[in-house]
């Protein structure tokens, strides 16, 4: 009792992937992924689905339910924001609760929890109960946002981790796309119960799969640790190995001394916060959320058809996420990719801004929608490409072990945190100065390209080691 007592202490203080270092071998892992790693991954990352319906479903529904329910653009501005208030304390307490009721109990809360949102909005008669929905939803993705890729990570072979890691970026975009899709033929409320069908899957499908054999190793249920182990590496896979490199390894962090917020400051980790920080920040104020959540407001405001429009970006997103995340990040590099990622961005800023200064003063009317709808064409698939998803690898990849846990929770804050605002003010800025909003995106883009050009490493072919040594 008192060994059970001490592991669930430990568990306490961690709240990181519990991954192998990268060097090293695992026979077990030879022949790659068995079934049950695929449907294992495959059912963590509807909750990225999930994920994916939250962030895009306020942008088709916008005209829908300002209408139906009289709301004003500030009061539909706390609406699309509030998404990112509840994701905050998500994120804040996911580490905890992954810990203290394991990853599949964690992705099994978040799913009841986003599901009743759902609900919420879906019988909502005012302008309150659809923000407590949303904050409800919101709260769901800031936990699914951190427990799915750590579930996924630690189930993963090595040689697949990274492929099967990008998936949760994968469905992410899909998932928002269909919201995009589906909302061009079904009104707001029939889209929100369409937002319950990963939630469904999620929490039915994590009673068929097996729990992360890192988290039960860690909370003392060893012969659970080998059963789920076993399970996800094949029935004649050989585990020895792969079971005692997991088990030393847990062993030697367990002894590693517990992090405090402080300690980010001090000289020697000051160079992981900045860059896993920046990264976060510029990945939102260069202005994504609010081109998502108000697409439509965007395409009509410039005279292009709304639903033409966010149709044609959504397929798109699909298509460069899966492009950038599973091709090119490991053989162009992550560097090249942001940058590329940064400029493109700027370019369609620019584009757009320029449609709405053309507009206001009455010239080349003719050419405005196809301006403005290439403008958003071209700053999504610059996003897909890069800002979308390397962040959150960079991340996983520049801290130290023992910085893991404190550092990833302030950087997903930071993100989340910067999302909301962004989400808060993109309104207020279209009414001020349409192109002028975009002006000012366009002016953080460039401020990310000095950013990534001047502080950021390239970690393709690095071990974890070698990159935390080279930034030191």
């Amino acid at each position: 009792m008192a060994r059970r007592e001490d592991d669930m202490e430990k568990v306490k203080e961690k709240s990181e992937p519990l991954l192998l270092p990268e060097n090293g071998s695992d026979v077990s892992e030879e022949e790659g992924a068995s079934w049950m790693v695929c449907l294992s991954t495959f059912i963590a990352v509807c909750g990225s689905f999930e994920f994916g319906t939250c962030v895009g479903y306020s942008a088709p529904t916008q005209f829908g339910i300002m209408e139906e329910l009289n709301l004003s653009y500030s009061q539909f501005s706390v609406f699309g924001s509030i998404l990112n208030v509840g994701a905050v304390l998500g994120a804040i307490t996911s580490g905890k609760i992954s810990d203290f009721i394991g990853r599949k109990g964690a992705m099994r809360l978040s799913s009841v929890i986003s599901a009743i949102g759902w609900m919420i909005i879906y019988f909502a008669k005012g302008d309150i109960p659809l923000d407590f929905g949303r904050f409800l939803t919101g709260y769901g993705c800031g936990t699914l946002s951190y427990v799915v890729p750590v579930f996924i990570a630690e189930i993963s072979p090595r040689k697949l981790r990274g492929a099967l890691a990008t998936l949760n970026q994968l469905f992410l975009v899909i998932g928002l796309a269909s919201m995009f899709l589906i909302g061009a033929v079904v009104n707001w409320r029939a889209l929100a119960l369409t937002g319950v069908a990963p939630c469904v899957i999620l929490f039915f499908g994590t009673w068929f799969i097996p729990e992360s054999p890192r988290w039960l190793e860690m909370v003392g249920r060893h012969r659970d640790f080998e059963i789920a182990l076993q399970k996800l590496r094949g029935s004649n896979a050989n585990i020895a190995r792969e079971a005692d490199e997991i088990k030393e390894y847990l062993a030697t962090i367990a002894h590693l001394p517990k992090t405090t917020l402080r300690d980010l400051i001090d000289k020697k980790n000051i160079r992981f916060v900045i860059v896993g920080v920046g990264l976060m920040f510029f990945q939102q104020f260069v202005g994504i959320n609010g081109v998502i959540f108000y697409a439509q407001q965007i395409f009509v405001s410039a005279g292009a058809s709304p639903t033409l429009g966010s149709i044609l970006y959504s397929i798109e997103q699909v298509i460069l996420t899966a492009l950038g995340a599973t091709l090119l990040i490991d053989r162009l590099g992550r560097r090249p990719l942001l940058l590329a990622s940064a400029v493109g961005m700027l370019i369609g800023c620019l584009l757009i801004g320029n449609s709405f200064l053309l507009k206001a003063h009455g010239l080349a009317l003719d050419i405005i929608p196809a301006l403005a709808v290439s403008g958003v064409l071209v700053y999504i698939g610059s996003f897909s490409i890069g800002m979308g998803a390397i962040p959150w690898v960079i991340m996983s990849e520049i801290f130290p072990i023992n910085l893991k846990g404190t550092a990833g929770g302030l950087v997903t804050v930071v993100n989340w945190l910067s999302s909301w605002f962004v989400s808060l003010t993109f309104n207020f800025l279209m009414i001020w100065s349409p192109h002028g909003a975009f002006y000012v995106y366009g002016g953080v883009c460039v401020l990310a390209i000095v950013f990534i050009a001047k502080l950021v490493p390239e970690t393709k072919g690095k071990t974890l080691e070698e990159i935390q040594a080279m930034m030191m």
